[in-house]
């Protein structure tokens, strides 16, 4: 018997993944597009980022991470900071409705991905959490990842 290429389920899973995260927020019609909402996440992890801070995590020019800061502090979701330690410098910091927002999504998405998790044995959750846990110590080491401990208490190193 032919052993699946181990690379190609991951990244099948991953696609699956990232489909089950999308539906779980595109049902509800959020104020905000796929791009700023990803912007809002990578400001709230990274409070001492600036544009082009912002613009080298994005992989764009500055001027489009700026433009993308306007939009959402337009709707209320980031405010411009003086940075302390160097007035000339700015800030990016999501506000208390980005945070809120931030938070809804996450709930959905955990939801989505805990009813996906019920229909599978309880033998598969626990090889999944280790397989999960190892992946993301070897990624870490590698220095190909930045794990979000901050939001899930789980640590790689």
């Amino acid at each position: 018997m032919e052993r699946p290429d181990l690379t190609a389920a991951i990244d099948a899973a991953a696609e699956t993944l990232v489909g089950v995260l999308d539906s779980a927020v595109s049902r509800h019609r959020l104020s905000v597009s796929p791009t700023q909402l990803r912007v809002l996440s990578l400001l709230s992890i990274r409070p001492e980022i600036n544009v082009n801070g912002l613009a080298a995590l994005l992989d764009v020019v500055p001027s489009s991470a700026s433009r993308l800061c306007d939009r959402l502090e337009a709707i209320g979701l980031v405010r411009r900071t003086a940075d302390p330690r160097d007035r000339r410098e700015v800030r990016l910091v999501p506000t208390a409705a980005a945070e809120v927002l931030l938070a809804e999504v996450r709930s959905r998405r955990h939801e989505a991905v805990r009813a996906v998790l019920e229909r599978m044995p309880a033998r598969g959750q626990q090889d999944l959490l280790g397989a999960l846990v190892a992946f993301g110590r070897a990624a870490t080491r590698a220095g190909g990842a930045r794990p979000a401990v901050h939001r899930t208490g789980i640590h790689f190193d």
